[in-house]
């Protein structure tokens, strides 16, 4: 039987469409996926935090840093996939994916997302969101808006503005924020569903599991995380990390 202990695993991938070699950049000193681990390591939740990649240059670049990593296939789809590899051969209950582009991650988030599987035994899988307080985010389909149910469950994801405001302008969306805690045999399940018609339309992965009849429970976070997608992207995180080392 697994523990109720929690595992933080990292997919970190080499190939990238925009941006090349994004988990190596390393203008501040250091390979940008171990900022994501320096993140990851301050929250106060996980026994074992792992990288999990098919790049050997990756997996290099961790353990010269001081980290664990773990060497996958390379043909998975998605990172789900890539850290549901990983997970089944650990012994924990809940494994939370941290992306691996992320490396202002707030530690306090990880750590409301295990503490909620912990505290509910019938949440399987949970997320978070952030308020949408920019009006051009609602138009922006990189911008991932959801909708809830009054228990803080999703009700939908979509890339377009939801839901229409029919009765006047007020917004009842949130914007998603992009990290997954799961309970080790829910997302053993998962991987193994076929991709499903609102999945596809969207191309948003977390809908297959409304589509197959679960819920995910959203947590609300004033913390908007930034991913890095594009070398623009590295250029302000890389002006953030030095104004704050500056102060």
């Amino acid at each position: 039987m697994p523990s109720s202990r929690a595992v933080a695993i990292i997919p970190a991938r080499h190939a990238s469409t925009r941006l090349p070699g994004k988990p190596l950049l390393s203008r501040t000193g250091q390979p940008l996926i171990t900022h994501v681990l320096d993140q990851v390591q301050q929250a106060r939740v996980f026994d074992r935090i792992l990288v999990a990649t098919d790049d050997p240059r990756i997996h290099e670049a961790v353990v010269a840093y001081g980290g664990e990593a773990v060497m996958t296939r390379d043909d998975h789809l998605t990172g789900t996939d890539r850290i549901a590899e990983v997970a089944e051969n650990l012994d924990h209950e809940i494994v939370v994916n941290v992306q691996g582009d992320e490396p202002e991650i707030a530690p306090s988030l990880l750590e409301e997302l295990v503490n909620a599987l912990h505290t509910d035994p019938q949440i399987s899988m949970a997320t978070a969101a952030a308020p949408l307080e920019d009006p051009a985010l609602l138009e922006n389909p990189a911008a991932v808006k959801v909708v809830t149910d009054q228990n803080g469950r999703a009700l939908y994801f979509s890339r377009a503005p939801i839901p229409f405001p029919r009765q006047g302008d007020s917004n009842l969306s949130k914007l998603h924020v992009g990290i997954y805690a799961y309970r080790k045999d829910f997302l053993l399940r998962f991987c193994t569903w076929e991709q499903t018609p609102l999945e596809r339309t969207e191309s948003l992965e977390q809908l297959r599991c409304i589509e197959n009849g679960h819920t995910i429970q959203v947590i609300d976070t004033p913390h908007r995380t930034v991913g890095i997608d594009t070398p623009e992207d590295y250029d302000l995180f890389v002006a953030r990390w030095q104004k704050n080392r500056r102060s």
